[in-house]
This record gives structure tokens, C-alpha cells and sequence, in this order.
């Protein structure tokens, strides 16, 4: 059995099951995959699009199939010669509901359920923050559509009795809120029925029980049993209606029974302010997991590490791995667990389980070292290719644009810590609240710090938040580690630039209460058990601050190049030079060489092949600044007068029009009336969700339905008005070729660096997406599959590059050549190549070295001009002058083209090494292959 060679992203839902994707495994097979790198399977809520809100990680989704369909994939799978990555989820699941037992258990009996510990509860926080005494020992439970008078008394919340469960809860639209058996008793007296008033006394027995959880058994089994009885079921269904909220006694009832339980039902605009338990971000249908907890995390995982011990997966993918207590604690937990296995798994499958993070690395940021992970997801990848192919040039130029026309005169990075401190004063208030309440904790434990106030402390941890470089740093019990050093003490001077001088004193407290001391050293057990808890707290909110801030805030406010906005992107970089791209890759190969690399995700705000289509706009800014003013010009009349001013403001009319050329494929037609109306949908689908990402003019919490409605009235009539609609497609057209051409760049870099080369579903063909749900749309398998049937080289599939297939044959190619030399990608050293010459600017080339075997690379970058009148997205030979490259002397053999070139001791021109196609890679060993013909076998 292969090791992981390359892997297929797929989005498993009912629409796509596990089912659907066994009739595609040939293809695959064919195209080269090694192994399906699926989205999450772990039961998820019903109708889930994509996994991440899963209920019940002990089972498979029925959804997909269940795990007899799992079996059957899988075995499928094993027939071709591969393997299953599955994508886990350990730090939350879904909430709210009625579908999720543990939730509902935990509602129902609050601390005393045995789930209690599995989520992220703060039981105390009435304590500590003085928050409402109602919420002392409860759950905030911020579900309702309005405030709570008003939902109670609308009658809304309906008091139900479960006859399969014998049990009473309320029902408030998919929401179900379960009500402590110790107190059914409050129900059950008012029924007009001798047996049922004896059923109250015994509920209300329960609740001077210590075994009250395991007694309710046997009281709801004696419950059903009454319920038999037809006059029981009546008298029930008399009692209910008199805690209907919509009269006032029945109000009053309800309340005063609400009130016993262990959660306080609240308006979902609380959830901000008062939370109580952690969240995934600002989602309160995602609730938080204590995977640190040994009991949670051998519930969490037993169904995956059951899964790799039967053979049936080869790696795991953690999703969201900053969002735990503590990463390298986990990463190193499941390490030793899937060792442990390795001898158990079947004997024809491979031993070493791959172990992968999703992991956003800032700017400079490396993944530690000592975690026991093969390496990310691979998101850095997509920022590394996209800096290389955007023009440094046109930083200056597009910046004042944007500025001149959005009217927002401050830089990426200013943009972000707005945002931050937007988003801890806002949509993470009350986990911002919750940290600087553990910080304050410490400092009334000592006598030197205890005149330290909550109000200093906010203010020198909302300054340290909004100077925070980096998602996360990864302090533990011995304090913090020296590779995160460098990013606390840049945000470190930030916030002492942003602090008046007491309060800077407060600062250096927290710098030295966050890990700077560690806390194993602390002689006192409370205060030792305080700082690693004000530790855990700051470390699993500056990373939800920092996904909220820059990829859902400043990434849609600064729109230099919204092609440099993206997930695991540094946006405050526009271009980045060849030699920072090599030396990712060299690091990469020393350090994780099964690293992931893709360049598109589930993610991702922008399809690749959007963002390469951008990245060549980025060639000619005066150019786009021109096409812009006059675009202005002509739609002055679209726009919409509101009170605030116009519809869209400037700065999302320039987002706009960048996001019409970077997704305008290069085969849609304007004159297509149903083609333009698919696109339209698709743009205002987009711009909803860009408008409300801002944060500007409209937002998620309190959307703008005026300003939204008047801009995407002004999208659908600037793609109907013809001399709008034709100058746009006009222009997009000189973005088809560069763009294409970048395109395939990045697709023959991802399968050539060092790594393991991720396909995102679909994406061998053109990717001209959008942000989800645009980029889960479903994927045409048959076309294809037909297309890779139809066996074009890439020589062939070049002259109808249009078509996407052209990306395909690369893909197949290359695919192959890591099947035939699987070591060479896998331990293959890393050189950068520099070329020669008038055009050496515009090329990038390495070669890879391993076992007397070389591997070449050479691909252009910022070819618009070198591309001029071609009609094809190659670079005619002619145009690279006296470029030269000067690798290894030798015969080199094309996997891409079928000829083979022998290049001497003074290097070969560029013009003969990119002559047939517009990249290309040549292999060559010690004993010179002579023949080219195996590239098309599999």
C-alpha cells in the first residue's frame, strides 16, 4: 500500500454521500489520488452542508450512508490501491436543538449530568464577573428570536410531554428545552388523575436523592406505564395548555418552572454580553468541548481511532486545533494513541497514521516542531504561491486607488487591529469579559498586585489582544515557548504604545501571568491552578479574535487586491519575493516534508483560479485604474440615494468590480442570458455576505435589508446595462490568458514543492468559486471523468485551454510522476534555480534531488507582458530573449511534453525549456532514460 501521495478534498452531505463518492473512486484512481481526504462524517445536524456542526461523534452520518457505507467506500478504496484522511472536529459540536444528547443531557440536569465537563461551562460565572444571579450555577442559553418577556408571553414556548422518552420539555421551533425530572412534579400536580398526583410525589422524591440521575430511570418507566391509561393521557393533555405563556396565569407557570432549571432561556443578542460557555467563534449553535479531559477525549475519538485501528483510515485532520486548551498536549496525546496502533492495523495497510492540524500560521510563524503532527492543512501554501505571482509594482498604485475611492486612508494592518478591538468590545464581548475576570482572579491572590483593578486589567488586555500578531501563542504548565517569544513581544509594544504608563505596569503583570512566568514554578497550588486557567482563557480567545478580525472583517474592508485576503493569507503583504517563496519550500522539506500544500479549500473566500485571474490584474494597475473611473462614470445612474448616502458606497462598488474580473470565466458569454442570470445569483450571494463580513454598512447581528437590497439592485442592473455589461466583460477577457497561465503555475508548483499535494473537489478543471456556500457547490464527475478518458496531452489540451482540461492533463501527468517516483517527492531535497538573462525576473525554476534522480521546474510569473498578442496562455518563445537557466548538464526527460532536451555546461535558454508548453518539468537520472513513454501509464 502507497504512503500519502495526494489527496482529494471532498464535501460530504446528503447530496453527496459516501455512496456517491464510491462511483467516483476509478476516476480518481486514474487521475492519481492516493487517498480521499473527506469532510467531516461523525454525525452532523440533519441536512448539514459540510460537517462541521456534528452531534453524535460516536457514529457515522445516516445522512452520508452510515458506516456499512463507509465499509463500502473503503473498500473500494482498498480495491485501487488507496486510502481515507478523515477530518475531525474536536473542539465543539453542534448546539441548540433537539439533536444533540449530550447537550440535551447536560440541559436536563445541569452539573450533575455525567456530560457536565464534556463542554466548555463556565458553572460559576455568577461568581466571578458578578453576572445576573439567574444565570448562578446555569447555562446562558441564548436561543430565542426576542427578548424572553416577549417570546414567553407570545405563547411560542410550548410545554410538551415525549411519550417514547416520559419526559417534559419545551419546544420553541427546532429548539427543544428539557425540563428536570426532579421537578415534573410541578407539572404533574395539576393533573386531575390520583395516580399521577402519587407520580409527582416520586419525581419530587428525586430531589433529595444523591442517585437522582440513575433513579429518574425507574420514575419515568413507572410514568409510562400510568400513561397507558387513556385518562391519564387526557388529564396530561389537559394540564399542558395551562402553562401556555399566552394567558397570564399560564405565563407564570411557565416562568416559575423555567426558572428551576439548570439553563435560563435568553434573546440570541445576549449570547455577546453574558455567554457562559465557550463557543466556536461567535457561533452559539457550536458549543466547545473540553477534549482535555481524558473522559471527553476517548468519547471524541473512539470512533476514529477505532476507524484506523480497523484499517479503514490512513491519516486524521484536526480541524480548528488553536481552538483547544492545549494543542501540543492533544497533538501529542492522539500522536502516542495512533502508535499504539500501528501494530494492530491490518498488515496490507500502511503503519504510520498521518496526523495533520489545520493550523492558520501568521507572518513569519512556523508550525512548532515538537507537536508529533506530519505537518498543516496546507493553507500557508496558497498564500506563498499568491505572493509570488502579484506585481510588487503595483502595491503603490493600488493602494491609492483603493484609498481615493473607499475613502479608508490606513494600511491592511491598521485595518486589523480595528477590527480586533471592534470584535472583543462586540461579537466576543463576553469572552473578552470572561479572560480579564481570570486575570483579575490572580491579582486579588496577592498582596503586591491586589490594588490591580478589572477596569486596568481590560485595558491592558484589549491592547495586547489588538496588537497580537499571530492567531495564538502555546504557553503550558511550563510556561511560554520560545518559539512564540518574538509575536508576544511584538504585541507587547503595541499595546505599550497604546497604554498610558500605569497602566503599562499592568501590562508587564500580564505578560509575565500568560507565560511569561511558568506556572509550574508557582509555589501556591491556587494561584498555580489561577494563571494556567487565565493562560488557557487568553490563548482560546485571541484566536477567535484574530479569524473574526482578519479573514471575516479587515479582509473585506481593505480591498487593495481582494485577491490578497484570504484564509492563512498575510494581507498586509501584497507581493512576496521568489526567494521567500523557495525558502518556505526548503524549510517545509526539512522540517515537514508530508506537510499538505493546496491552493484551494473549504475555506477559501476565492477560488484559485479567481485569485490568479487577480493576481495578473495586479500587472497592470493603471490600466485597471482607468477601466475603474470609467465604469464609475457610466454607473453613477445605478446608484441608489439612502439616507446615509449611496448604494454601494465607493469602496464595495471597488470590491465589485475586482470580484467581476477575478470570476468572470473566461467561456462565460454576456449575451447568455441564462449563463449571466447563474452568475448574477451567485455575485449576490457573494455580496451579501461581504457586506455583513465588513461590518461597515451592514452586519450579521443587525443587518441593513435597505443598503443590502440597493446594492444588489445595482449589481443585477450593472450585468444588464449593455454598455456596462460589455466593457466589464471586455476587460475581463484581458485578464483570460495571464490568469490561465498563473493558474497552472500554481497547480504544477502544488505538485512539485515538498509536500503532499491537496486537489479541492472539482478543482481540476478552472476554479472560479466564490466563498462558501459558492465553493461547495457540486462538482460535474462525469465530465471529468470523460475528459480524462479522452487521454489529451497536455500539448493537445492546450490549444482549448478554455475548457479546464488543459488543467486536468497537467494534473494527470504530474500525478503520475509522484506515483512512479514517490520517494523523490517524499525526501527530495529542495534547490532554487536562478535564471539569466532580460526576462530572468520573470521565471522560477528548483530542481528536486533524490537518489540520482533530478527533478526540474521552471515556470514564468508576471507575464502579462511577455504574453502580448498571444492567443494562447503560453508565453511565445521569441518574447524570453536571452534568458537562460543553467541546471544540471545532462539529458532531461519532459513529463509534461513527450520530448527530452540535453542541456550543457552553460545552461539551455528558457525559450527551449518552455518551447511546447508554458511550464515545464523534466526529470533525469544517472543512467538517462530514454524514453518519455511512461508518463501516460498508471
Amino acid at each position: 500500500m502507497n504512503e500519502i501521495l495526494a489527496t482529494v478534498r471532498l464535501q460530504f452531505h446528503r447530496d453527496f454521500t459516501l455512496e456517491d463518492a464510491e462511483h467516483w473512486v476509478d476516476y480518481y484512481a486514474s487521475l492519481g489520488i492516493s487517498h480521499i481526504y473527506a469532510s467531516p462524517l461523525q454525525a452532523s445536524r440533519a441536512g448539514s452542508p459540510h460537517g462541521y456542526d456534528g452531534i453524535d461523534p460516536t457514529r457515522i452520518d445516516p445522512d452520508l450512508g452510515g458506516e456499512a457505507a463507509l465499509e463500502r467506500l473503503v473498500s473500494r478504496l482498498r480495491s485501487r490501491g488507496m486510502g481515507l484522511i478523515l477530518d475531525i472536529v474536536p473542539n465543539h459540536l453542534a448546539v441548540g436543538g433537539s439533536q444533540n444528547r449530550w447537550w440535551q443531557d447536560v440541559l436536563t440536569w445541569g452539573k450533575d449530568s455525567p456530560y457536565a465537563d464534556f463542554f466548555d461551562i463556565d458553572w460559576h460565572a455568577a461568581d466571578i464577573n458578578n453576572a445576573a444571579p439567574s444565570l448562578a450555577g446555569k447555562l446562558l442559553v441564548p436561543f430565542l428570536g426576542d427578548p424572553y418577556a416577549e417570546t414567553l408571553h407570545s405563547g411560542e414556548l410550548e410545554l410538551s410531554y415525549d411519550a417514547d422518552k416520559a419526559g417534559f420539555h419545551v419546544d420553541y421551533h427546532e429548539h427543544r428545552f428539557p425540563i428536570d425530572p426532579r421537578h415534573y412534579g410541578d407539572i404533574l400536580r395539576f393533573a386531575e388523575h390520583n395516580v399521577l398526583h402519587e407520580q409527582a410525589a416520586f419525581f419530587d422524591a428525586l430531589q433529595q436523592r444523591e442517585d437522582a440521575y440513575t433513579a429518574a430511570d425507574e420514575a419515568r418507566y413507572q410514568l409510562s406505564k400510568v400513561m397507558e391509561s387513556p385518562a391519564a393521557r387526557q388529564s396530561i393533555d389537559a394540564v399542558l395548555p395551562l402553562f401556555d405563556g399566552a394567558n397570564p396565569n399560564g405565563a407564570i407557570r411557565l416562568h416559575n418552572l423555567l426558572e428551576r432549571q439548570h439553563y435560563r432561556l435568553a434573546w440570541w443578542r445576549t449570547a455577546s454580553d453574558e455567554i457562559n460557555w465557550r463557543r466556536f467563534f461567535d457561533v452559539t449553535e457550536l458549543g466547545g468541548l473540553r477534549v482535555e479531559v481524558p473522559e471527553v477525549f476517548e468519547a471524541v475519538h473512539a470512533l476514529p481511532l477505532r476507524l484506523v485501528e480497523a484499517g479503514w483510515v490512513d491519516g486524521l485532520r484536526v480541524d480548528h486545533v488553536d481552538g483547544l486548551a492545549d494543542p501540543r498536549g492533544y497533538c501529542l496525546t492522539l500522536r502516542q494513541r495512533l502508535d499504539a496502533l500501528q501494530a494492530k492495523r491490518p498488515s496490507d495497510v500502511p503503519r504510520h497514521v498521518a496526523l495533520y492540524v489545520e493550523k492558520i500560521l501568521g507572518d513569519g510563524e512556523t508550525l512548532h516542531d515538537d507537536w508529533g503532527v506530519d505537518g498543516t492543512s496546507g493553507y500557508e501554501f496558497m498564500n506563498e504561491v499568491s505572493g509570488i505571482q502579484h506585481s510588487p509594482a503595483s502595491a503603490a498604485p493600488l493602494r491609492k486607488l483603493w484609498q481615493e475611492i473607499s475613502g479608508r486612508d490606513i494600511d491592511f494592518s491598521t485595518e486589523v487591529r480595528l477590527a480586533r478591538r471592534e470584535i472583543l468590545t462586540s461579537l466576543l464581548a463576553s469572552e473578552f469579559n470572561a479572560c480579564a475576570n481570570a486575570l483579575h482572579a490572580i491579582a486579588r491572590a496577592q498582596l503586591a498586585s491586589r490594588d490591580i483593578t478589572l477596569a486596568a486589567i481590560s485595558r491592558a488586555l484589549e491592547a495586547l489582544i489588538v496588537h497580537f500578531p499571530i492567531y495564538r501563542s502555546y504557553a503550558d504548565e511550563a510556561g511560554r515557548p520560545e518559539a512564540d517569544a518574538p509575536f508576544f513581544a511584538q504585541a507587547m509594544r503595541g499595546a505599550r504604545q497604546a497604554l498610558n504608563p500605569p497602566d503599562i505596569a499592568v501590562l508587564e503583570a500580564l505578560e509575565r501571568w500568560l507565560g511569561g512566568e511558568a506556572p509550574r514554578d508557582i509555589a501556591k497550588d491556587d494561584e498555580r491552578r489561577l494563571r494556567q486557567r487565565a493562560i488557557v482563557r487568553f490563548q482560546q480567545l485571541t484566536s477567535p479574535v484574530a479569524a473574526k478580525a482578519v479573514e471575516d472583517t479587515a479582509g473585506y474592508r481593505s480591498a487593495v487586491l481582494i485577491s490578497r485576503n484570504d484564509v492563512g493569507f498575510d494581507g498586509e503583504h501584497f507581493s512576496h519575493s521568489p526567494k521567500h517563496f523557495h525558502e518556505a519550500n526548503a524549510r517545509r522539506a526539512r522540517q515537514f516534508p508530508r506537510n499538505m500544500v493546496t491552493t484551494a479549500t473549504h475555506d477559501h473566500k476565492r477560488g484559485e483560479d479567481v485569485r490568479a485571474r487577480l493576481a495578473a490584474l495586479s500587472e497592470h494597475a493603471t490600466h485597471f485604474a482607468t477601466h475603474v473611473e470609467h465604469w464609475r462614470r457610466l454607473a453613477a445612474p445605478l446608484r441608489r440615494s439612502l439616507p446615509n448616502g449611496v448604494a454601494p458606497s465607493p469602496g464595495d462598488e471597488l470590491i465589485l468590480y475586482q470580484i467581476l474580473l477575478g470570476a468572470w470565466a473566461p467561456t462565460l458569454d454576456p449575451l447568455d442570458n441564462d449563463e449571466m442570470q447563474t452568475f448574477t445569483q451567485r455575485l449576490a450571494q457573494w455580496q451579501q455576505k461581504a457586506l455583513r463580513e465588513a461590518k461597515l454598512l451592514s452586519h450579521w447581528l443587525w443587518p441593513d435589508d435597505t443598503y443590502e437590497s440597493a446594492s444588489q439592485a445595482f449589481l443585477e442592473d450593472l450585468l444588464t446595462t449593455p454598455p456596462l455589461r460589455d466593457s466589464i466583460a471586455a476587460a475581463a477577457r484581458t485578464v483570460d490568458l495571464p490568469g490561465a497561465l498563473n493558474g497552472l503555475v500554481q497547480t504544477v508548483l502544488r505538485l512539485t514543492v515538498p509536500g503532499v499535494p491537496d486537489l479541492y473537489q472539482g478543482g481540476e478543471f478552472w476554479d472560479y468559486s466564490l466563498v462558501d456556500p459558492d465553493n461547495r457547490r457540486p462538482v460535474d464527475h462525469a465530465a471529468r471523468q470523460a475528459a480524462l478518458e479522452a487521454a489529451l496531452t497536455p500539448t493537445e489540451a492546450l490549444l482549448t485551454w478554455r475548457d479546464g482540461r488543459i488543467k486536468q492533463a497537467f494534473i494527470a501527468r504530474l500525478l503520475t510522476l509522484r506515483h512512479r517516483h514517490p520517494r523523490l517527492f517524499t525526501h527530495g531535497d529542495y534547490h532554487p534555480l536562478s535564471a539569466t538573462g532580460e526576462q530572468a525576473d520573470h521565471v522560477m525554476a528548483f530542481t528536486r534531488r533524490y537518489a540520482g534522480y533530478r527533478l526540474l521546474v521552471v515556470v514564468p510569473r508576471l507575464t502579462t507582458a511577455l504574453l502580448g498578442n498571444a492567443e494562447l496562455p503560453h508565453i511565445p518563445p521569441t518574447h524570453w530573449g536571452d534568458t537562460l537557466l543553467q541546471p544540471d548538464a545532462g539529458v532531461w526527460q519532459g513529463i509534461l511534453t513527450e520530448s527530452s532536451l540535453e542541456i550543457g555546461d552553460h545552461g539551455l535558454p528558457i525559450a527551449s525549456l518552455l518551447a511546447e508548453l508554458p511550464i515545464g518539468v523534466y526529470l533525469r537520472n544517472n543512467d538517462t532514460e530514454s524514453s518519455g513513454a511512461w508518463v501516460t501509464s498508471r
